[in-house]
């Protein structure tokens, strides 16, 4: 009985790494990501801190908007 939820579990495993996967190779495609307004960027002499705080809450928010269509049921 725990074979075909652990089937389930691989095929949407498998589908995520193919998304994680084309997001990746194609990261360089999307120029207003990683570069929004409120992403903290500081540069000094030999030095580069950069942390994308507004870029990670829209990702977070449009991931949370589309898991959410995708688990009503």
């Amino acid at each position: 009985m725990i074979i075909p939820e652990l089937g389930k579990l691989l095929i949407f495993l498998g589908i995520l790494l193919v998304v994680i996967g084309l997001i990746v190779i194609m990261g360089n495609n999307f120029p207003f990501l990683g570069k929004l307004p409120g992403d903290i960027i500081v540069e000094k002499k030999g030095f580069v801190f950069y942390f994308p705080v507004v870029t990670c809450i829209m990702v977070s928010i449009i991931l949370s908007v589309i898991f959410w269509l995708f688990g009503r049921r």
